[in-house]
């Protein structure tokens, strides 16, 4: 999958979960919850020892769109994309990984929260970006100003984004998407509530079809 085609499930999708997974065998009940409720994406992070396991696990389901999150270095690239990883999320923006994976046409999302971040991202042609973290940094308010000097980046903020405001980034024309802990946080994962997963991604489903619909009036 090229980053054109990921750019457009994201953007189709709306909403990327963002996944802690202390057991990699809760893998494969998890990603049917997301699939059943609606959001066939999972972006496991790397902030856990099992996570190579699990996006080996969940790379194995042809439904799903599995990426790797959390991702620090160039190693992690190389492990993530080994076992099955199609896309690249970063917290902030290491040039180091962004280049590695240009050159290696593996599609990267690495974090920004500065205007400077911004245009380092538009110098190594990369416009998508995470906004992260979203909410700690000043949230809605805070990206609208700082995106303002720069119409064809597209966003994905992340980091305190949940069921409620969800709609507001979402409403914002430059989001591509949001990344999302609340979707399947660890909680919820390791006490295997899997049903209450599904019923969490449904509800965000309903949120991202109302903005559509929102949008489509216009």
């Amino acid at each position: 999958m090229d980053k054109k085609e990921l750019y457009l499930k994201f953007e189709q999708l709306k909403v990327v979960p963002v996944i802690k997974i202390d057991n990699a065998d809760d893998t494969i009940p998890l990603c049917e919850a997301l699939i059943e409720g609606g959001l066939p994406c999972a972006e496991i992070t790397f902030r856990t020892l099992c996570a190579p396991a699990a996006i080996r696990k969940a790379s194995n389901i042809k439904e799903i769109l599995v990426g790797a999150g959390t991702v620090l270095t160039v190693d992690t690239v190389k492990q993530a994309v080994d076992c099955g990883a199609i896309f690249i999320v970063a917290p902030g923006f290491n040039p180091k990984v962004v280049e590695y994976c240009i050159k290696n046409q593996i599609p990267v999302v690495p974090g920004i929260a500065t205007p400077t971040e911004i245009e380092m991202a538009l110098d190594m042609g990369v416009d998508v970006v995470k906004f992260f973290p979203s909410e700690a940094m000043g949230g809605l308010k805070i990206l609208k100003a700082i995106s303002a000097p720069y119409g064809k980046v597209k966003y994905v903020p992340t980091g305190g984004i949940n069921e409620k405001n969800l709609a507001d980034y979402l409403r914002f024309e430059k989001t591509l998407a949001c990344g999302g802990t609340w979707i399947a946080n660890s909680e919820l994962i390791n006490a295997k509530a899997f049903d209450k997963i599904k019923e969490t991604v449904v509800n965000a489903v309903k949120v991202v079809e109302t903005v559509k619909k929102e949008t489509q009036k216009k």
